[in-house]
């Protein structure tokens, strides 16, 4: 399995081993994982975990577990880089395929990269970026 990206929910569900991520999602990083590669992390989806941290959607720790996986040195779990490729990539993602702008951050990192999005989104996974769930 390559490298993969994460979007908000995968992302928190994961680190927190919430049963919501699918078997086949959970699968993909594991084997990821045991490859050697990385799972890549959009900046956006860390401000997303802070807002759903102050709305008390996600206790802090899970956050906190974030925060630390991120800044450990041999995590598996990397930030991805905000650059001009992701921007240019989310100005290729149809708005009204992908509404939402931080829906469309994440899959425009993707995109950037050119790897698969772990993503539950509906609107995302017809969109036309690989994704696995």
């Amino acid at each position: 399995m390559p490298s993969l990206v994460l979007d908000t929910h995968s992302l928190i569900w994961y680190t927190t081993a919430d049963p919501r991520l699918s078997i086949s999602a959970r699968a993909a990083l594991v084997e990821a994982t045991q490859s050697g590669n990385l799972i890549y992390i959009p900046p956006i989806c860390v401000v997303e975990c802070i807002y759903l941290v102050e709305k008390g959607r996600i206790p802090p720790s899970g956050l906190e577990a974030i925060l630390a996986a991120l800044a450990t040195a041999n995590s598996a779990l990397k930030l991805a880089a905000f650059d001009l490729r992701v921007a240019d990539a989310v100005y290729r993602i149809s708005r009204a395929a992908v509404p939402d702008l931080p829906d469309r951050v994440i899959a425009g990192t993707a995109l950037a990269l050119r790897l698969p999005l772990v993503s539950r989104d509906r609107k995302i996974r017809v969109s036309g970026i690989e994704t696995l769930w």
